[in-house]
């Protein structure tokens, strides 16, 4: 279990890399644009580009919707959040921090919640196939879709009370 001496310092460090990102790509390093990647990397769950604005702006008020919306993109790139895409025009994000293998996502048709599940062997196997082909992966993802085994009586998913 990291400390919190051990924590702060990665997101420091996450923090440094963010700006280098930005930098490297000729875009300012803003205080609207730091405020968004605090709260992206500061999120313990899945969000909403709305999620983020909502959280962006407890710590700036002055960060727009357009700034959210223009820095996801961005964020992605970096590496430093991952996009998630549900369908139906759904997208959902991550903070890359607490990923130590490759994650596929169980996503419940029932409630809607994002399982992030372990799949290391989805590194291995995009490799090895893109060796077959000749090629390097650039990425790749597993996304099941599943409805709930357990309902209450009512017919309602045992996971939407925990979302």
């Amino acid at each position: 279990m990291a400390t919190t001496a051990e924590t702060q310092t990665h997101v420091e460090d996450s923090r440094d890399t963010f700006k280098q990102f930005l930098v490297s790509k000729g875009l300012r390093v803003t205080n609207q644009r730091m405020a968004i990647f605090d709260a992206a990397y500061g999120m313990e769950d899945h969000f909403t580009a709305e999620d983020l604005l909502e959280y962006s702006r407890k710590l700036d008020d002055s960060v727009s919707r357009a700034t959210v919306y223009r820095s996801l993109p961005i964020l992605t790139e970096s590496g430093m959040i991952r996009e998630i895409d549900v369908g139906h025009d759904n997208k959902y994000y991550r903070s890359t921090r607490q990923a130590q293998t490759f994650q596929a996502q169980v996503i419940c048709e029932d409630c809607g919640k994002i399982f992030e599940v372990d799949a290391p062997f989805m590194e291995w196997y995009g490799k090895t196939v893109c060796d077959k082909l000749n090629m390097q992966p650039h990425s790749q993802r597993l996304q099941v879709s599943a409805v709930c085994r357990s309902k209450s009586p009512d017919g309602v998913c045992m996971h939407a009370a925990a979302k």
